[in-house]
């Protein structure tokens, strides 16, 4: 190669070590490396080089980036120093070109290393961020949804409350419906029955008024002499029923007599018990007192239509008050009674 030409004509003079050891300390970064660094910065071989590149490739923390680009800056510069060192001899300027090549290698994986590191920090990062995204999505979403479910459960037992209170105003409508309706019948069976009092009342006052029209009626019949006017007539009633009063106490005279009799003649005559004569005549006696019995009670009627003709009632009916017939005056002695009153007895 041009370049390795280039640098094999221009190689420069062996340095002292005290100059080497001057150059390397001015290549070194002003902080010194510690015990632990002086080991790292040991050359190694390749694989063990390719394992830790492999090794510090994989996942690692974004935070220990800067860390590892330091103690990698170091570590390349305590290799170069120690295969510069190892080189001193003829091959110095093909080992520091190699070294500067290894260098630039080394630069290059290390920017490589950093990007990769950068790059998986920011996938890194980018996958937290959109998994805090997606968390806080499923969260929002999460809090929606029970906002909505509350909602909707809040929007349910409004409804309820609100089916709820119209039932219970519907019921309240309806007991109060009946209630009215209840009060509006007792009121009108109220009305009914104050209008039938009073209508029984005008018919009590009317029957009351009849009864009394009625009962004065019956007291002016009671009292009344349908023939006080008409002497002529109650003195022809007096003088038929003094005759009858006479005619009567004659025959209960006979009557009296001949009931007399047949006793004296039984006790004066022996009868034969056996053939009933006793008995017959005991019962033919009976009857004769029986009949003077009726006689003297038409004797008492007869003193009692006597006295009316006195004071003028003669001849009103004693069940209805109306005036008898002046016929059946006439043709009974003494009579009290008129023929549908008499008949209906």
């Amino acid at each position: 190669m041009p370049s390795s030409a280039k640098t094999k004509k221009k190689a420069p003079a062996k340095k002292s070590p005290e100059r080497r050891g001057a150059s390397a300390s001015a290549r070194a970064p002003k902080s010194a490396p510690t015990k632990a660094a002086a080991k790292k910065s040991r050359p190694q071989p390749r694989s063990s080089k390719k394992a830790t590149s492999k090794k510090s490739s994989t996942s690692k923390p974004a935070s220990l980036a800067a860390a590892k680009k330091a103690a990698a800056a170091t570590k390349a510069r305590e290799i170069a120093a120690a295969r510069a060192q190892r080189e001193r001899d003829a091959r110095a300027r093909a080992a520091a070109k190699k070294a500067q090549l290894r260098q630039r290698a080394i630069v290059a994986a290390r920017a490589k290393r950093e990007r990769e590191a950068r790059a998986r920090a920011l996938a890194k990062e980018r996958a937290a961020a959109k998994k805090a995204r997606a968390i806080a999505a499923a969260k929002a979403k999460k809090e929606r949804d029970a906002r909505a479910k509350a909602a909707a459960k809040e929007r349910e037992i409004l409804r309820k409350a609100r089916e709820k209170a119209a039932i219970e105003a519907k019921k309240q409508r309806e007991i109060e419906a009946k209630r009215k309706a209840i009060e509006a019948e007792k009121l009108r069976r109220l009305r009914e029955i104050e209008r039938r009092e009073a209508e029984e009342r005008k018919r009590q006052e009317r029957r009351e008024a009849e009864e009394l029209k009625r009962q004065e009626a019956l007291e002016r019949k009671m009292h009344s002499k349908p023939y006080a006017e008409d002497h002529e007539f109650l003195e022809e009633l007096r003088d038929l029923l003094l005759t009858t009063r006479d005619a009567t106490n004659a025959q209960i005279a006979v009557s009296e007599l001949e009931a007399n009799e047949m006793l004296v003649d039984r006790e004066r005559l022996e009868y034969d018990d056996e053939d009933g004569s006793s008995v017959a005549s005991d019962i033919q006696r009976d009857q004769l007192k029986e009949f003077t019995a009726a006689l003297r009670l038409k004797v008492d009627e007869i003193d009692v239509a006597l006295a009316r003709i006195d004071d003028g009632s003669y001849g009103r009916c004693d069940e209805c008050f109306e005036p008898i017939s002046q016929p059946r005056l006439r043709a009974q002695l003494p009579v009290f009674t008129c023929v549908s009153c008499r008949a209906s007895v």
